[in-house]
């Protein structure tokens, strides 16, 4: 009787993506992001974690040529917020709030039409350390995956 009543409540979910569409059904090619960001490196990783991101997802092929939808994109913004800072040194920050803002589109190669036009933000907290800018060398990827992951979630699942 427990297995029936979770069957039961489970019923209405299913897997694969949530936009209406079939899994692997249009394939998406990501042009190279640019980036208008004093911040050195930031467009290939980007770049990168879009692309990680889209094979992950599987709601849509990965296509270096001739995909269905090209995405492209430029980061617009890169900033640091201060979060905390040492307790005996109120003038030295220990965590930060980094956060990244593109521009991003996604439009259908056949008829052109624009299935995403709007800008997205990616977030990480990151620990200073002795080397702010080491300690940002290693936040890049997550910052850039987050990124990603709402750019993904965008255009997979609609807005909402």
């Amino acid at each position: 009787m427990l297995a029936a009543g979770l069957w039961a409540g489970c019923a209405g979910y299913h897997l694969g993506p949530t936009g209406g569409q079939s899994a692997g059904a249009q394939s998406i090619q990501i042009q190279p992001i640019g980036n208008q960001t004093v911040e050195p490196r930031l467009g290939e990783a980007v770049t990168a974690a879009l692309r990680k991101q889209f094979q992950r997802d599987a709601t849509y092929r990965l296509d270096r040529r001739d995909g269905d939808i090209i995405l492209s994109g430029t980061i617009v913004r890169y900033d640091r917020q201060e979060l905390s800072f040492l307790p005996h040194d109120v003038l030295t920050v220990r965590d930060y709030r980094v956060g990244l803002t593109a521009q991003i589109t996604a439009r259908e190669r056949a008829s052109g039409r624009v299935l995403l036009d709007q800008t997205v933000t990616g977030r990480t907290i990151l620990r200073t350390g002795q080397n702010l800018a080491a300690a940002e060398r290693q936040a890049l990827p997550l910052l850039a995956e987050d990124l990603a992951k709402n750019v993904v979630a965008l255009l997979a699942d609609g807005t909402w």
